[in-house]
């Protein structure tokens, strides 16, 4: 097959790419001198920061990937893998502010408010895990794309090298300030790696016609009865919305807005924005697939996730290679940085501090982070070489064990009743659930069912709601804390020891500026502060309602382009 060499147009493009970025991260982060910093970026990212930072932290380069070989197999319909999250995603609306009011630095920290400190530690090795195997999903999507893109004359692995490099280097010096404003500068290119390839396969295709005729007709549905139809989209949407709220980075890519409109903007419109890319990679999948069909390249793929790289390789330009292994370095290293410093936060403070070092100063922890998300990246390096066979799967298996954990958060936010032993069984229960079904079926770990997922789900959310119930309550004390930080808007200090009057009267303005927040209230949402729903809550539900407005808009524009 035809190959591309780097010339030297293209490197000009990536020493300037990433001599520019890690300039930008560097000076970003120069002032960075302590753990609230290093970790939370001091809490004052404002609404376009956070929507560059939610969006750069949540496309990596696995993900045009995966779904262009998915698209390349199964046809448009395969857009759900990575559109699971779609209908979940006017849901980040109302529950951003969740990560902002509970003013802990990691989702550990609430964990063990809500739960005790044991649990908080079963959480830490869950966040870890999701790390490593994410970070190493990113590594190994972007090696499989350069490599494919210019035939394997590129070397793969001193440029993956030097990615880490970079970015390890502005990450270890800057923490998330340098992370926040590097994936804001690299959100721009990501969106050019999304439609760069379009208007260059698109005269050699024949255009969407060229492709109809060259594909068969199903091909080009969004939802096709066998494969992925509303059941498995059903499914996928029950995924994302439960296990999102578990994931161990939001607490750092939603938490750290200057105030909750910030938070909730950057969640919610920066995850659009993703949504808005996967169609991109979406029709590269389809002109794959049709320049295969006819003949233009190759008669066949060996595999289907050599789409992506198959595309760049036979429709690139002079130059067009540096952009596009710049934009694949700029999605892992946006993504790669802010899981190095959040790993970094969640080892130090919910381990070293805790277990091991209680009473250092706070530079001392500044090190232990640096260090300790370091070791934790090289780690992550190792399983993307040894243990990952399909990017695709094993970017499902850390959103499904989220899930699994997420039954406990999730539901300790909303039901107050529930308990650490309830959490513990609901999580056991499901993996248990999920890992023998699969090990039955003969089918590896990492695979995805959405029968396997519902019956797992099912088990564990019987186990929490079950155990719960036979098991005694949570500690007053501790629980009336942690729900009172989740009922008073952030601008206020919480230490739990307010009078009650004084938590009437914050009740009553936060009614009345409509920042009740509605999951914390959903099993008893009359009590608006004396305002009534719709007032008490109209934050929540104007913004829910323009977020179903978007999903439903976009919905409707990939049925336009691919079946219209």
């Amino acid at each position: 097959m035809p190959s591309l060499e780097l010339s030297s147009v293209d490197w000009t493009v990536l020493v300037l790419y990433l001599a520019g970025i890690a300039a930008a991260g560097i000076y970003a982060g120069r002032n960075v001198r302590d753990t609230h910093h290093y970790f939370l970026g001091g809490r004052r990212f404002g609404k376009w920061l956070m929507i560059g930072q939610s969006f750069s932290i949540g496309t990596h380069a696995d993900m045009p990937v995966s779904l262009a070989g998915a698209v390349y197999g199964a046809g448009v319909s395969a857009i759900w893998y990575q559109w699971k999250n779609m209908f979940a995603t006017p849901f980040y609306w109302v529950m951003a502010p969740l990560f902002r009011r509970v003013r802990r630095t990691t989702t550990a920290e609430m964990v063990e408010d809500r739960y005790g400190a044991w649990m908080g530690a079963c959480y830490l090795v869950f966040a870890l895990g999701f790390f490593t195997i994410n970070m190493a999903s990113m590594l190994k999507g972007a090696a499989k794309v350069i490599s494919q893109a210019v035939g394997g004359h590129v070397p793969v692995n001193e440029i993956v090298l030097a990615m880490t490099v970079i970015f390890i280097l502005y990450s270890f010096v800057g923490g998330l300030v340098a992370t926040a404003w590097t994936d804001f500068l690299q959100g721009f290119l990501i969106i050019v790696l999304s439609f760069l390839l379009i208007p260059l396969g698109w005269g050699v295709v024949g255009g969407m016609e060229g492709m109809r005729q060259s594909l068969e007709p199903h091909k080009f549905s969004l939802a096709t009865p066998s494969g992925i139809g509303p059941w498995f989209i059903l499914m996928l949407t029950i995924n994302g919305l439960i296990g999102i709220c578990a994931q161990p980075h939001l607490m750092a890519s939603v938490g750290t807005g200057k105030d909750e409109m910030a938070c909730r903007a950057g969640f919610l419109y920066g995850n659009f924005v993703k949504r808005f890319c996967t169609i991109g990679w979406t029709m590269v999948g389809l002109l794959a697939a049709a320049m295969v069909a006819k003949g233009y390249g190759a008669s066949a793929l060996g595999e289907a996730e050599e789409a992506f790289g198959f595309a760049c390789r036979n429709l690139l330009f002079t130059g067009g290679v540096g952009l596009l292994i710049a934009s694949m370095l700029a999605a892992n290293m946006a993504a790669c940085s802010a899981f190095m410093v959040d790993s970094g936060a969640l080892f130090t403070r919910n381990f070293y501090q805790r277990f091991m070092a209680p009473d250092r100063d706070d530079a001392h922890y500044l090190w232990m982070g640096r260090v300790s998300g370091l070791v934790i990246t090289l780690a992550a390096v190792v399983y993307s070489l040894f243990f990952i066979d399909r990017v695709l799967y094993s970017f499902l298996l850390t959103e499904t064990m989220a899930t699994y954990v997420g039954i406990g958060l999730l539901g300790g936010v909303i039901w107050r009743r529930a308990n650490r032993w309830g959490a513990l069984a609901g999580a056991g229960a499901a993996m248990i659930t999920n890992f023998g079904l699969y090990h039955a079926m003969g089918k590896r770990f990492d695979y995805w069912d959405p029968n396997v997922f519902l019956a797992a789900l099912v088990a564990g959310i019987v186990a929490f709601v079950a155990v719960s119930l036979l098991t005694p309550p949570e500690q007053s004390a501790q629980i009336r804390v942690f729900f009172r930080r989740l009922e008073t808007p952030s601008q206020y200090e919480v230490s739990g020891d307010e009078p009650e009057e004084t938590v009437r009267q914050r009740a009553a303005e936060s009614a009345k500026a409509g920042e009740q927040l509605l999951l914390v209230n959903l099993f008893h949402p009359v009590q608006g502060g004396g305002e009534g729903f719709w007032r008490a809550y109209r934050v929540d539900l104007k913004g829910f309602g323009a977020g179903w407005l978007i999903a439903l808009g976009m919905v409707g524009l990939a049925w336009l382009i691919f079946q219209a």
